[in-house]
């Protein structure tokens, strides 16, 4: 620890609490162009740091008598500055850095992060911003950087929530940390590849293969395409092809099983330590590759479930170390497994999984809830929904294992894009470094088996492992495509192209078709819009995404039927039916009127939630506080205290005279539509007429955010507070969520498309909150939604339903079907930690609660984020792990019971003609259950009944039998 101290004086600067500029994207680029170009790089000098914290020139070495001393370089200023006014640290000595810094817990392990996604790029870059510094001597001396590893990780390894936390992390870093381990040839052989195949295009076609299916054979193809194109390569690029060959043979080489286990100590853990033993020992295993990843994937989970038996924080290295060779044991050797029946297939694909999740990939309890489906091999045969269901929850693993490694280095990855485009490829190297590639792999070539024998294939362009890409909700539609490989937070969507994202924005406006490779949740507020207005909707691979891109801006043909088989093709390819689909007047024909001549105007009071019933929805008030107002009659346990502001407030105050205007707010709006129908007379265009409407509706907007409240009131609310919710404003943090007549009917949903206020306190913040909700209906996204689905637009009527806070341990929503399976008799939730769960598009925790009583995981929680609500107000972000689920199983069994009762009482003491499922937003605290709101859920009837859709859904016989002797590839 003593050289620990001078860590604390040489890394001052680094530490510093001084709050800096922060600099923007371009300015870090250019910093970037800038230290590639110097022969120092992100350097500044080299100096000799002696124990007695002094600090001397590269030639004067610490004197014997003050003792050793460590010889590194400094830090430009520039590179410096940057770390404390962005947090980005560039060319990291791990020498020079406190380990505790470097592990940086506060900040989600950024520095960690970024050292790794700095070796990705030195690796497809040339070196980076060390391009010219690579060779600066003695900048980083290696001895003392695997040193400081050794170090870093014995005492990081001391702490077991670290390591049960942070598994796969601390894993994934053990191969870009220096620690005496193996380097990252793996790596090292893709970044090789990347950088000739960019350099030398005919590559390209090798390099893919490399990359996708490496094997030991690619090492003849290689040199004999040097042999083939020997007459264009330059010096520098035959140099770089003998790397590459070198690199490739290194990765190749065979390991030696017995020297896996020569560096571990003692294991306090002797059924471990046997194990370990026996495959060592096994050379039956070298020339076996089926045998070999069996006893490989085994020993790799026992690892994972056996490290932290181990309280020596060495011998935790040495079997993680120990772990990553087996993990690359499993990868060289996945090709050579043969599946030359489905019983083959099926077994490796259970045992790649199993190793998914020895590598940390997948959590152990969700390899425990995929082990049951996948260890499914045995029988004689199959049936087709069998195998359906095995594919499913195959293709879960493979999903699972991708958005592990997402949830991990996104915020890092993104951060890094703004300023270093090629940062985008770490996390898809990451994968495909990985055994969740061939898992991949095994389950694309399960798919390709079950469609050829159910009929129910994909066409979706030329891409290939079409069995990866799913519908998820059905309905068709023609337009330009737009794939969009990065955020997607700040792309302008138009309501007329498709769009392929790696996530969905959370605000979405309308579109005509969306794909997405993190689907979020099927439950979102996203989800539901497309899946209640037919915009076709489904879920694809990254690998997918990526080879869509060439399409990127051609018109296409896109549809998703009602199995959720997917169609995507070129213009040029649509039959005539499908290019009828298209016409104007079905368009038109799809657009609903919202009544409003039941709106009662007359109530300007503030009303106690109580008073409020399911029948009140559109007269009073909107549906939310309706149908709250009805579960707390019902359920007066398990719903909080409630205030209504009605629509009548609202339209008492849009009766003022607006601001800078002669009109009142009510008559300003009424001439916007007004004058766009003038307009249309025209023969205006309607682009021109939106984009004139949308610039009115701001003026408003704006407007009413600062509309003066009338005192009758204020104090009316006040008295509302005390009286209702047993506190006076401005004492308990509330939610203020908007409740207009134009969502939850019967034919549009309009989930999530005006404002809900989180955890307000102060009185001020709480009515300048109710003028944003009151403002909110005329946002952008929340009027286009309306305009293209409805005939009234205008007519919005928003109310306010203001609840006290719940600071809820996770929350979410409650679907009374199966979305997935169709029975009505299902359940599908999904929950995520914290305040807001599931709604917002979140990767939460989803499962299909079926009519038996089984609960099958659709998907794990991977949002490494959750919002929590302090009692002071506003959110407070708080982070998360992913080694426990987030619902236990007393949460589903009283999820169960609350379905059941709400299915069976709401339409009798509403009594509603009513029988579809319940969309139900939820929550617990400390196990109780809390409901938040209820509407009914709302599918596109036409998309369902389409006789288009109808024709492209085949028939299939779930029931037939599949022997498992039955070669896979035909």
């Amino acid at each position: 620890m003593k050289k620990y101290v001078l860590f604390f004086l040489t890394c001052f600067f680094w530490q510093s609490s001084i709050l800096a500029q922060i600099k923007d994207n371009k300015g870090i680029s250019e910093l970037i162009s800038k230290l590639k170009q110097d022969i120092r790089g992100p350097y500044k000098d080299i100096r000799w740091f002696c124990t007695d914290g002094s600090i001397r020139q590269p030639k004067d070495p610490c004197p014997d008598e003050i003792g050793p001393g460590w010889q590194h370089a400094r830090y430009r200023d520039d590179v410096v500055e940057l770390g404390k006014s962005n947090h980005i640290y560039l060319g990291q000595i791990l020498a020079y850095t406190d380990p505790k810094d470097f592990w940086d817990a506060e900040n989600d392990h950024a520095r960690l992060k970024q050292y790794q996604l700095e070796q990705y790029l030195k690796g497809v870059d040339d070196g980076w911003i060390l391009q010219k510094g690579q060779y600066y001597r003695g900048a980083v001396q290696s001895e003392d950087e695997e040193t400081w590893g050794i170090d870093f990780y014995k005492d990081l390894l001391k702490d077991d929530e670290s390591l049960e936390k942070k598994f796969f992390l601390i894993r994934q870093s053990l191969k870009d940390v220096p620690h005496n381990g193996d380097s990252n040839i793996a790596q090292k052989m893709r970044s090789e590849s990347k950088v000739l195949s960019d350099e030398y295009v005919p590559f390209m076609e090798l390099r893919i293969k490399i990359h996708g299916r490496p094997e030991p054979s690619d090492i003849q193809k290689v040199e004999r395409f040097i042999i083939k194109h020997q007459d264009k390569l330059t010096g520098t690029l035959n140099a770089q092809f003998r790397e590459l060959l070198s690199t490739m043979r290194e990765f190749h080489r065979p390991i030696d099983l017995g020297s896996l286990t020569k560096k571990i100590g003692n294991l306090q853990n002797s059924e471990l330590e046997t194990f370990l033993n026996q495959f060592a020992n096994n050379g039956n295993l070298v020339n076996n590759p089926t045998e070999l990843i069996r006893e490989a994937s085994d020993l790799l989970l026992k690892l994972r479930e056996g490290i932290l038996l181990e309280t020596d924080s060495q011998v935790r290295l040495e079997l993680l170390d120990v772990s990553l060779k087996l993990e690359g044991l499993v990868f060289k050797n996945a090709l050579n497994w043969e599946t030359d029946s489905l019983q083959s297939l099926l077994e490796k694909i259970c045992h790649l999984g199993m190793a998914s999740a020895g590598a940390g990939f997948l959590e152990i309890w969700e390899w425990n809830q995929l082990q049951g489906y996948l260890s499914n091999y045995e029988s004689e045969s199959l049936s087709l929904a069998e195998l359906t269901e095995t594919l499913q929850q195959a293709r879960s693993g493979v999903e699972w294992s991708a958005s592990m490694v997402k949830a991990n280095y996104d915020d890092v990855v993104e951060t890094y894009v703004g300023f270093e485009p090629m940062a985008s490829g770490f996390i898809d190297d990451k994968i495909r470094g990985s055994v969740a590639l061939h898992l991949g792999n095994a389950v694309g070539e399960l798919g390709s088996f079950i469609a050829s024998e159910s009929s129910l294939t994909n066409q979706v362009m030329d891409v290939s492992n079409q069995s990866t890409v799913r519908g998820l909700n059905p309905g068709y539609a023609f337009g330009e495509l737009v794939v969009i490989g990065g955020s997607s937070e700040d792309i302008e969507v138009s309501s007329d192209k498709i769009y392929v994202f790696q996530s969905p924005p959370s605000d979405l406006k309308p579109v005509a078709g969306i794909a997405t490779v993190a689907e979020g949740n099927m439950v979102s507020h996203v989800q539901l819009l497309a899946r209640n207005l037919a915009i076709p909707n489904a879920a694809l691979s990254d690998e997918n995404l990526q080879q869509l891109k060439k399409y990127d801006g051609q018109r296409v043909f896109f549809a998703v039927s009602n199995k959720g088989n997917v169609i995507l093709k070129p213009e040029a390819q649509m039959s005539e039916i499908e290019i009828n689909l298209f016409t104007k007047k079905e368009r038109k024909d799809e657009r609903i009127e919202v009544p409003v001549g039941q709106i009662r105007l007359d109530e300007k009071g503030v009303l106690d939630m109580r008073s409020v019933n399911a029948d009140d929805s559109g007269k009073l008030c909107g549906p939310k506080a309706a149908n709250l107002g009805q579960l707390k009659k019902m359920f007066p346990d398990y719903v909080v205290e409630g205030l209504v502001i009605p629509f009548g407030i609202f339209r008492e105050h849009m009766d003022q005279t607006m601001s800078g205007q002669t009109v009142s707010y009510w008559t300003f709006l009424n001439n916007v539509f007004i004058e766009a129908d003038r307009m249309r007379s025209n023969s205006m265009g309607e682009k021109e007429v939106e984009n004139y409407q949308l610039r009115q509706l701001e003026i408003l907007r704006e407007s009413i955010k600062t509309m003066p409240l009338k005192t009758k009131f204020v104090e009316a609310l006040k008295l509302g507070f005390k009286n209702v919710l047993g506190s006076d404003i401005g004492e308990v943090p509330v939610f203020l969520r908007s409740d207009t007549n134009m969502e939850d009917l019967k034919d549009f949903t309009g989930a999530g498309l005006n404002l809900t206020l989180f955890n307000v306190v102060e009185e001020e913040k709480i009515l300048d909150g109710v003028r944003a909700v009151w403002a909110s209906p005329y946002t952008e996204r929340s009027f286009k939604w309306r305009q293209k689905y409805l005939l009234n637009p205008e007519n919005v009527f928003p109310s306010i339903l203001v609840i006290p806070s719940v600071d809820v341990d996770y929350s979410g929503v409650l679907i009374t079907k199966g979305i997935v399976s169709g029975n009505e008799n299902d359940l599908t939730i999904a929950f995520s930690r914290g305040a807001g769960g599931a709604v917002d598009g979140q990767a939460a925790e989803q499962y299909l609660l079926k009519e038996n009583g089984q609960n099958m995981l659709l998907a794990p929680a991977r949002e490494p984020d959750y919002n929590s609500l302090p009692k002071t107000g506003g959110t407070l972000k708080k982070s998360t792990t992913f080694e426990t689920p987030v619902l236990n199983s007393k949460n589903l069994k009283d999820i169960r019971s609350m379905a059941k009762t709400i299915q069976e009482r709401i339409p009798k003491e509403t009594k509603s003609d009513y029988l579809g499922a319940y969309d139900v937003e939820l929550g617990f605290k400390d196990d109780k259950l809390w409901l938040f709101q209820i509407r009914p859920f709302v599918e596109n009837k036409k998309a369902l009944s389409s006789d288009y859709l109808e024709s492209i859904t085949p028939k299939v016989d779930l029931n037939k039998m599949i022997p498992v002797t039955k070669n896979p590839r035909p």
